[in-house]
């Protein structure tokens, strides 16, 4: 059964979503307040943390931030609908997807389910991908530069991967966009993924300013440079 955390001040919401998550197993904790939900899902141990952007007090980025300083857990935003200003952002500081309001409980059990699969450590089997320096253990979730461990985010391994297994071919943006989202191209993704290579950069280069490991070609996309 899944754990999931809604941070969201809409009580009927809550009630509802609780009810629909109960009969497709899946158990929800409800936190009305960013201050709260940040808290319960630092203490808990949950699948995903469905995240609203409006909150009172602590809004649903401020929320996103802290977490992924310290949790790697799933995170959902919800946004309102049309929004991609509040898609993009929540996506640039470490969001695993978004939902629009209003949305179908269905289509955001089915989303949920999604994000769950595309980061959750395998029980069993290794994927391991070394690159001169960097070894990328994907199953393991864990990235080593020199032998050193770097934390990145579930975004951030994703999209690392993606340009890792295919080091040294430069890789379009709407084929990255798309990849990251499973399948299906989303704009907001696309916008968003200058923001999470330049994390990456900070994380892995020695001069962020001068990357050598990860290069932009204009006008296409990205490229993971292949050790000679």
């Amino acid at each position: 059964m899944l754990r999931l955390l809604l941070v969201d001040d809409d009580q009927d919401l809550a009630r509802l979503l609780g009810e629909y998550f109960a009969k497709n197993e899946a158990e929800l904790a409800h936190a009305p307040t960013g201050e709260l939900g940040l808290a319960r899902a630092l203490e808990g141990s949950y699948d995903a943390v469905l995240l609203d952007v409006m909150l009172p007090g602590m809004d649903g980025f401020e929320v996103c931030r802290r977490l992924r300083e310290r949790s790697e857990v799933p995170v959902v935003m919800l946004t309102a609908r049309g929004d991609d200003n509040d898609r993009i952002g929540g996506l640039e500081l470490g969001a695993d997807d978004y939902v629009p309001k209003p949305f179908n409980p269905r289509e955001l059990m089915a989303r949920v389910r999604a994000v769950v699969r595309r980061t959750k450590k395998p029980e069993t089997g290794r994927d391991r991908l070394e690159l001169g320096d960097l070894v990328i253990d994907v199953h393991g979730h864990e990235v080593f530069l020199a032998g050193k461990p770097v934390q990145l985010t579930s975004f951030e391994l994703r999209l690392l991967t993606a340009l890792a297994r295919r080091a040294g071919e430069t890789i379009a943006r709407e084929e990255l966009a798309t990849q990251l989202k499973g399948g299906t191209y989303d704009p907001a993704v696309d916008r968003s993924l200058d923001v999470h290579v330049s994390h990456l950069r900070q994380k892995l280069e020695k001069d962020p300013r001068d990357p050598r490991l990860i290069r932009t070609v204009r006008g296409i996309g990205y490229l993971l440079v292949r050790p000679s």
